[in-house]
């Protein structure tokens, strides 16, 4: 894909995520993972943690910013790395694991903040409840990240697909 385009559905990415966000909808039922493992398996490295950051400044800058950013993002940027192993390793098992992984990722490392950060005791039973507590956000997290991750990919591929069918045809 030429940086040109890179550019334009990068932009456009990060708008549509960032209002995703902005409308209502189930917590931890967005796009953002789905963008980092996306960007890091079809745009270049630099694209690949750009997007989904961008798309979270943008709309915290609406929503709000907040104290758990560090962790939300640091786990936004790891997922963006799955992504970039999925560049050479892509196939629907391996997206699938991505996307499993990515997910699980996000609910150890946001939930690992909301510890350390005071919201429950600093002890084991703390650490346990806080987990706990969680899960109910962790199947939103599941079922928005394999909703978005089907959506994009699946878009991208029927694009790309089409794409490849028409250029044939000309020729």
């Amino acid at each position: 894909m030429n940086t040109r385009y890179q550019y334009l559905i990068a932009f456009a990415m990060i708008l549509a995520a960032s209002l995703s966000r902005l409308l209502p909808h189930p917590p931890n039922f967005a796009p953002i993972a789905a963008l980092a493992l996306f960007g890091g398996t079809y745009f270049d490295k630099k694209f690949a943690t750009i997007v989904p950051l961008a798309a979270m400044l943008v709309s915290d800058y609406f929503i709000g910013f907040h104290s758990m950013m560090v962790w939300v993002y640091g786990s936004f940027f790891a997922i963006s790395f799955i992504g970039i192993w999925l560049h050479h390793h892509k196939s629907t098992r391996n997206v699938v694991g991505g996307t499993l992984a990515g997910s699980i990722l996000f609910f150890v490392m946001t939930n690992f903040g909301v510890w350390v950060g005071g919201y429950y005791p600093f002890t084991l039973e703390g650490f346990v409840t806080c987990y706990v507590a969680a899960i109910p956000f962790f199947r939103n997290t599941l079922a928005g990240d394999f909703f978005y991750v089907a959506v994009l990919f699946g878009m991208y591929e029927v694009v790309l697909r089409f794409v490849s069918q028409r250029s044939a045809v000309k020729i």
